[in-house]
């Protein structure tokens, strides 16, 4: 017989933390893991916080290569006694994902697909493994990962595991530990093994194998066996249960499924090496269907009859969220296609096809017509519609996170869950409770079909009063939902936000089993320690906190969204992670080369906030000098794709330029800045002798010394400078035509004007056409762009003083300034405003820029040339973040046009791709969508980019093909229009349109047909 092992004291208080001799650690991390290991500021500090009301600067940060080679970054923690916590999309919002331990993110290289058994509708997966990812991988099989949170493009399913996540489609799929079959685990003692469910037979079998995992298995049994009868009278039975731990799943009479009970214990008892999924038939087809009714608490009261009918997703939105979404300008479209009322239900049913799923929806609605439940209803059934709507909902973080007009809202009570059939109850009661500490403001939202609800609240957390209100809310929330047979966490976990308060929810006896749990697996309290178990209090560790006190140093920007705070500006970022995600927009090309946290929007937004210090113990020092703030916005494309597809509206590029400005002051400046940062001035001084700058631009002996001499990265070749100017060009042949509408001022912006005048030449054909009168300026003039780029702001500001100053008398007319250039575009719609936000002049700048698509558009009667065709469209990244590209796609199509629209970044982006150092990153950001897209586009496809930055990446990546601006191509389909030609649509047309548009150019090159 085995001897009996006694069952160990539960951790109920926070065994004291040894002293880690930390150096020693990094240097023994560093000799023995394959993998990155980071003890430096910048890392420390990107990772000193997650999704949270919590920060805690970590001891370190290991990036391991291998699942073996983070099993071995364990084994040196435990050598030196060092806690750990598992990382992965870092999205948390209870704090599981900070701590002062060494913080392993698997998310970098732990990201394989193991294997896929279809037939048994299953795989293994390591944990750094991202959900959509997952699902795309899996594609092919018809299979999917069921759950879906929100956060889908960027969460891994090591996360999904550490939070038992659940989504919209749990309401079909249930949590992700109802979808986990085994788990390869290890824990802090080096105890490595594959877990699942467990029968009597298999148990015998891991008894009489001895060691350390019978041990485990032993005390387990006896410790839920111990207190089965309060386990299962305090675990509420709803299907959102996900705070403490699941030790249900090992009750007596039941299939012991320790993998499934490790589920959600948020990386405080083992590390997850592998994971074994259930997969599901992925829905050939979806339905959806909107319910409005009165209010959020009328569509609670429906939500029970509506869940019978088994949909795929079941929300909830009220109408502040709604509010609140239009007051930021979130998702227009889909706001307007919502049906009246003043809360809404989103049902979606899956099917085998569009038919049976339709059919379903409808079934829906005829069985609440006629009820107490009859809605208004709105019914759709394409893929686009769906999209937007269902973004609209996935974007309650981001739409309620920093409301125009008030307080800032938090988390500490944003996914509790009570039986769906109580949820009407329960949100009458939690709004009363809201109103009662002058939260009012909260919106409710979420999983309504499960009971789960969402919401942000503008707590206090800041003063001593406004955190006792907190914590005093807190107490009476976990009552109210006590009272209610529901659960504090019903999707997010516990971590730091919760674990004070589930003894109000599972009673002592329950929270001593849980704390005998952890003293199995970790009775060092080494893994994530004070998380559920021991946790730290509620109002411990706060981001801010009485004792924040940042600086808000004097800046260049206005920051007008943000009160003219820099700080503020800053704090924008809460943490969501879509700067994360893999494709779609454009936000984070850097992240997306580099798959470091360091050079994601969220990564240095929380160095920023660092920087500014507020904490005693922040690990980024010396202010604007900081050199890890440097090194991390190093690789910032200032793409502004953060502008837009951030939902807090983040403007990475806008701080970029602040910091750089304030790093360099007084200082001598990196050699990019003075060569490319004062482009403008050195392409004025080429266009008085072209020939002799190109000679030595490219000369055999003077390139590599000039390119040297400016900071270029030697594998780039230096664009040629044109012949002749543009403007110049268009100085002496003066306006023609009509101008019946009037006069437009084409902005000879310095990339068009010097390097591709034949641009700016159909520009003019095109407007002329149009019915416009041409103007340019009498001298040259510059938006600024390349300055504010390099940081270089009191040049910026000159720059732009003295060409408003030359535009006003136009502004002040309402003439239309037309950019070709999108950056130089965006400079007049976004920087200036924010370099100058109290100037009229400034703000009619702003308003009266046009790209080449919305002036034409807007011009009533105008009609496109047919072009016909295919095409492949990069919008430039400040095209698609400050200008917006709808108006270009619908012009493209009235034209006839076939588009494909790319997304993410060319990776050229100004001076990035040029600067030395960059150019690896620069060609990486470019293979993500561009370069592939291109090279699968057929020879007659037409290829569309308006940035000069976009072209040039093309040019230089060895495609073969050129692409045009959007004059080029209006500008030979005009031709045709006016000589009486028409296009078939075969791509012939756009072809000629290619070599048309490169015959009119003035800059020496050659024609190219069809852009080859």
């Amino acid at each position: 017989m085995s001897p009996v092992i006694p069952v160990p004291a539960p951790v109920t208080a926070r065994p004291a933390q040894p002293y880690v001799r930390v150096r020693d650690l990094e240097r023994d991390l560093t000799a023995r893991v394959d993998g990155e290991v980071r003890f430096d500021p910048g890392s420390r500090g990107a990772y000193s916080t997650d999704g949270s009301n919590y920060r805690q600067v970590p001891l370190g940060v290991v990036v391991p290569r291998t699942v073996e080679a983070a099993a071995e970054a364990i084994a040196v923690c435990r050598e030196h006694g060092a806690p750990v916590t598992s990382r992965g999309g870092g999205t948390s919002l209870a704090g599981q994902t900070c701590n002062v331990a060494v913080v392993i993110d698997w998310s970098k290289y732990c990201d394989r697909l193991v294997s896929v058994d279809a037939d048994a509708r299953t795989c293994v997966v390591e944990p750094g493994i991202v959900l959509d990812v997952l699902n795309a991988r899996l594609a092919p099989t018809g299979l999917m990962f069921g759950p879906r949170p929100s956060t889908h493009s960027q969460c891994t399913l090591g996360g999904m595991i550490g939070n038992n996540s659940c989504g919209s489609t749990a309401q079909a799929y249930g949590k992700t530990a109802d979808n986990v079959s085994r788990l390869e685990v290890l824990t802090y003692d080096g105890t490595r093994m594959w877990v699942g469910a467990t029968d009597d037979e298999e148990y015998a079998r891991i008894l009489a194998g001895g060691g350390r995992r019978a041990e485990i298995y032993r005390e387990l049994r006896e410790i839920v066996a111990a207190d089965a009868g309060e386990i299962r009278r305090r675990f509420p039975d709803i299907p959102r249960r996900v705070s403490g731990y699941n030790i249900d799943q090992l009750l007596p009479g039941g299939d012991f499924h320790l993998a499934r009970a490790l589920v959600g214990s948020e990386g405080t008892l083992v590390a997850v090496l592998r994971a074994e999924l259930c997969l599901v038939p992925a829905p050939a087809a979806e339905s959806l269907v909107l319910l409005g009714y009165h209010d959020i608490i009328a569509a609670a009261d429906a939500v029970p009859r509506i869940a019978a009918h088994r949909p795929l997703q079941l929300e909830g939105v009220d109408d502040k969220l709604i509010d609140y979404e239009r007051r930021k300008g979130m998702h227009p479209d889909a706001v307007k296609r919502l049906p009246e009322g003043g809360g809404w239900l989103m049902v979606s049913f899956g099917a085998g096809s569009q038919r049976e799923a339709d059919e379903r929806a409808r079934a829906l609605t005829h069985d609440l017509g006629g009820t107490e439940h009859e809605p208004h209803v709105a019914f759709f059934d394409d893929e686009r519609t769906e999209k937007q709507l269902w973004e609209l909902r996935e974007s309650g973080l981001g739409a309620t996170a920093r409301v125009p007009g008030m307080h800032e809202t938090w988390e500490g009570w944003e996914d509790s869950a009570v039986p769906p059939e109580r949820l009407g109850g329960y949100l009458r009661d939690l709004r009363g409770l809201l109103e009662d500490h002058g939260y009012g403001a909260a919106s409710l939202y979420g999983h309504f079909g499960q009971g789960c609800v969402h919401t942000r609240i503008p707590f206090d957390l800041v003063t001593a009063d406004g955190i006792a209100a907190f914590t005093s809310f807190l107490g009476r929330a976990a009552d109210l939902v006590v009272s209610y047979g529901g659960s504090l966490s019903g999707e997010h976990g516990d971590g730091q936000a919760r674990g004070q308060l589930l003894p109000r929810m599972f009673g002592d006896t329950v929270m001593a089993a849980f704390g005998r749990i952890k003293a199995v697996f970790d009775p060092g309290d080494r893994m994530n320690p004070g998380k559920i178990v021991a946790p730290y209090r509620v109002d411990e560790n706060l981001r801010l906190g009485t004792g924040w006190t940042p600086a808000d140093p004097r800046v260049h920007f206005g920051y007008p969204e943000d009160d003219g705070s820099f700080q503020r500006a800053v704090m924008r970022c809460v943490g969501v992670g879509q700067c994360r995600r893999h494709d779609g927009g454009v936000m984070c090309p850097s992240y997306r080369a580099t798959r470091e946290e360091e050079h994601s929007t969220r990564g240095r937004a929380r160095l920023l906030f660092e920087m500014l210090g507020g904490h005693a113990d922040s690990p980024v020092g010396d202010g604007w000098r900081s050199e890890a703030v440097r090194d991390a916005l190093d690789l910032c494309l200032a793409c502004k794709g953060c502008k837009h597809d951030c939902p807090m509206n983040v403007d990475m590029a806008t701080y970029k330029a602040e910091f750089l400005s304030h790093h360099y002051a007084r200082r001598l400046r990196p050699a990019a800045h003075y060569s490319m940062g004062w482009l403008p001035l050195w392409a004025r001084l080429a266009a008085l002798a072209p020939r002799a700058a190109n000679a030595l631009a490219h000369g055999p002996g003077t390139a590599a010394l000039l390119k040297r001499l400016g900071g270029v990265d030697p594998a780039r070749t230096l664009p040629a400078f044109a012949g002749a100017r543009f403007s110049d060009w268009y100085r002496r042949r003066g306006p023609r035509g009509g101008g019946e509408r009037g006069p437009v001022l084409l902005w000879p912006d310095t990339f068009t004007d010097n390097f591709a005048p034949r641009i700016g030449r159909a520009a003019v054909d095109v407007l002329e056409e149009a019915g416009y009168r041409v103007l340019v300026p009498p001298r040259t003039l510059c938006c600024g762009l390349t300055w504010i780029s390099t940081g270089q702001l009191g040049v910026a500001r000159r720059v732009l003083r003295r060409t408003v100053r030359a535009l006003t008398p136009l502004l002040r007319r309402g003439v239309p300034i037309l950019a070709l250039e999108p950056s130089c575009a965006s400079v007049f719609r976004d920087d200036a405003a924010g370099l100058f936000p109290h100037d009229r002049d400034v703000a009619r700048l702003a308003e009266q820029t046009r790209t080449l698509a919305e002036l034409l558009t807007g011009a009533e009667g105008w009609e496109p040339p047919r072009i016909g065709g295919t095409a492949v469209s990069q919008p430039h990244c400040h095209h698609h973040s400050v200008l917006g590209y709808d108006t270009d796609r619908r012009l493209l199509e009235r034209a006839g046009v076939r588009l494909d629209v790319v997304g993410g970044c060319c990776g050229l982006a100004g001076d990035f791709g040029f600067t030395a150092g960059h150019h690896e990153v620069s060609m990486a950001c470019a293979e993500q969508e561009l370069l592939p897209a291109v090279r699968a586009a057929g020879p007659d496809t037409l290829v569309l980019a308006d940035g000069f930055s976009c072209r040039t990446q093309l040019e230089q990546a060895g495609t073969g093909r050129r692409a045009l601006h959007l004059a080029e191509v209006l500008a030979a389909a005009g031709r045709d229009r006016a000589e009486g030609t028409r296009a078939d649509g075969s791509g012939t047309r756009a072809d000629q349109a290619g070599a048309d548009a490169t015959r009119a150019g003035a800059d020496g090159t050659r024609p190219v047909r069809g852009g080859r």
